[in-house]
């Protein structure tokens, strides 16, 4: 357990990725990093004006048509 954590970021694929993060997070950084490391298929998806817990509590900018898109076309049988 005592590793950096995207050293096997490409090993995922070709498993779909989904990041999802606030423009205004403080952490921002970190999606983008994993985003440029990680293999395709993946999306990167940047929330206008969200800061990191926006996306935790706030129902009305947390983009939940995304979601239900990306797990309707990645979850197939």
């Amino acid at each position: 357990m005592n590793m950096p954590i995207l050293t096997y970021i490409a090993e995922i694929s070709p498993r779909p990725i989904l990041f999802i993060h606030g423009e205004k997070a403080h952490s921002r950084y970190f999606s983008e990093t994993a985003y440029a490391a990680a293999a395709e298929p993946k999306e990167l998806m940047i929330i206008p004006g969200a800061n990191h817990t926006d996306l935790y509590d706030r129902v009305d900018i947390i983009p939940f048509n995304k979601l239900t898109a990306f797990f309707r076309v990645h979850l197939k049988k």
